[in-house]
């Protein structure tokens, strides 16, 4: 990678959490669809609110809760500082922690501490990213070790990106042949390959497609959350693509609908529903509807980015800490005890 080229993804990523932080970049017109449900309350939960359980565990490592610090960001020191925050209180917290796209780190092995969190994170799940559409411009099997390597990776997920490259400036549009390239990395790789998509969704005929060469897991990243069309359209000097990219804000399978559709097609599925999550009640419904763990990205982005001060911490750790007692609370209000009992439950209902 060339210095111009350095200097280029460290200014995109930059503005990418300029951006997040401070335009109005969420979907518009479309929501994540948990709305549409609501618990049926149990007045009588025979429970004690102690004795509800968030612990679960994830390709056999152990967590505190079925929470996932959803992949956002690296490839800069203002973005390594906020991956480190992060992983600080997923440890402290039992979450899973999923870093941002790891391309600049392959590209430019400088910019690797930016996504070196395993000593803030020694035991919870980290997940290394890469962009699938990279196999066509360079990357393979060799990238992706690279990636977990680096990472000191519990798993590699694939994100999926096509709306976002057509609407960035840069953008890598060749999506062709993925399937089979997706298939030769799960081979390849001794840890689990997850995909994910980016605030557009997964439908079910991809998730069974993707499952079936292998695939371990599937995050469905659902409309209703930030839309990339729309982060997009905030770095675009393109006067056209910036006015298309707002025919696009409604865009996207809804979070809730992706997870449904996908549980229904693939009952023995590993998913990750994420995707316009704000708090432990969206978490709550996400699992019911059919998720293994829920995540959650840039409603946790502002306080991640305040800075490394203990009083700022504290507040990220109190962030995390009401997202779980939102959760468990959910729980305890219609007497489920465990996650398992939560993903059984018969009493979460469409409005």
């Amino acid at each position: 990678m060339s210095v111009d080229q350095q200097a280029a993804t460290a200014k995109r990523k930059g503005e990418h959490i300029r951006i997040c932080l401070q335009e109005q970049v969420n979907s518009v017109g479309i929501e994540t669809g948990l709305e549409r449900y609501r618990f049926k309350h149990n007045a009588l939960p025979e429970l004690s609110f102690s004795e509800v359980r968030l612990d679960t565990e994830w390709f056999g490592k152990n967590l505190g809760a079925p929470l996932l610090v959803s992949s956002m960001t690296g490839g800069t020191d203002e973005a390594g500082a906020i991956n480190r925050r992060l992983a600080v209180v997923a440890q402290e917290r039992g979450w899973a922690i999923g870093l941002g796209s790891m391309r600049a780190a392959i590209e430019n092995e400088d910019l690797a501490s930016s996504f070196s969190i395993r000593s803030d994170a020694p035991t919870v799940p980290v997940i290394a990213n890469i962009g699938a559409v990279q196999f066509n411009y360079g990357f393979g099997i060799e990238s992706c070790r690279r990636a977990v390597e680096i990472a000191e990776a519990d798993a590699l997920v694939l994100h999926l990106n096509s709306m976002q490259e057509v609407f960035q400036p840069e953008g890598d549009t060749d999506f062709r042949h993925l399937l089979s390239a997706i298939e030769q990395v799960c081979k390849a790789l001794n840890v689990p390959v997850g995909v994910k998509e980016v605030g557009w969704g997964i439908d079910a005929d991809t998730a069974a497609a993707l499952t079936g060469v292998g695939v371990s897991f599937i995050d469905a990243a659902g409309a209703g959350g930030t839309s990339w069309s729309q982060v997009e359209k905030f770095r675009s000097s393109d006067e056209m693509r910036r006015q298309a990219a707002e025919s696009f804000a409604d865009w996207g399978i809804p979070t809730a609908e992706s997870v449904v559709e996908i549980r229904e097609r693939l009952p023995q599925a590993n998913i990750i529903a994420s995707g316009g999550l704000r708090t432990g009640v969206d978490a709550a419904k996400a699992i019911a509807l059919g998720a293994n763990l829920a995540g959650f990205g840039r409603v946790l982005l502002p306080q991640a980015a305040k800075g490394s001060n203990v009083a700022s911490q504290e507040q990220l750790l109190q962030q995390f800490e009401r997202i779980e007692f939102e959760l468990r609370t959910a729980m305890f209000g219609i007497g489920a005890g465990s996650v398992s009992e939560l993903r059984q439950t018969n009493r979460l209902l469409l409005k």
